[in-house]
């Protein structure tokens, strides 16, 4: 159940703020804590996907940024909380349940979010409650990465060989 926890919680992330949850896989994937080995772990990744984060924070605060229930919002918000729900799902947990998760978390944070920030982000109380949803945003990010289960990447990370 774990796995499908933080499944859902990576795609409520996606929802609210998409690249901070392409952050957090990268950040997951340092630490050993996702599936496979699709995601890029290397500090360059992880600066970048962090960069790329803060600059969404910035962007949604301007006046021409799009509704994120546009359909190409939406769906990319979908596809990012489906690799992430597949990729965060325990090593217990069904991988195709956990992408489901993940899905079920970017549809629900995207419409939530919404409606708690409400349709005026323009004004400065649009701005604070923008300001306010990137704080949970990177602060559920955080959560659900750190209680994500470590994954076992291959055998030779359990028994490693030994060179002769």
């Amino acid at each position: 159940m774990q796995g499908y926890v933080t499944s859902f919680g990576l795609g409520f992330v996606a929802g609210m703020r998409n690249m901070t949850a392409c952050a957090a896989l990268a950040w997951a994937a340092s630490d050993g804590r996702t599936r496979g080995n699709l995601i890029p772990a290397g500090p360059g990744a992880r600066m970048l996907a962090t960069g790329a984060a803060i600059a969404e924070m910035a962007g949604d605060k301007m006046p021409f940024a799009p509704d994120r229930r546009i359909p190409p919002s939406f769906a990319l918000r979908i596809a990012v909380g489906a690799f992430g729900g597949w990729a965060l799902a325990g090593q217990r947990s069904s991988p195709e349940v956990g992408a489901l998760a993940g899905v079920a978390g970017a549809v629900a944070g995207t419409l939530l979010g919404r409606a708690a920030r409400g349709p005026d982000s323009r004004t400065t109380p649009g701005r604070a409650k923008g300001l306010a949803e990137d704080a949970a945003a990177v602060g559920l990010a955080v959560l659900v990465i750190s209680s994500a289960e470590r994954q076992h990447r291959t055998t030779d990370a359990i028994f490693p060989t030994r060179g002769t």
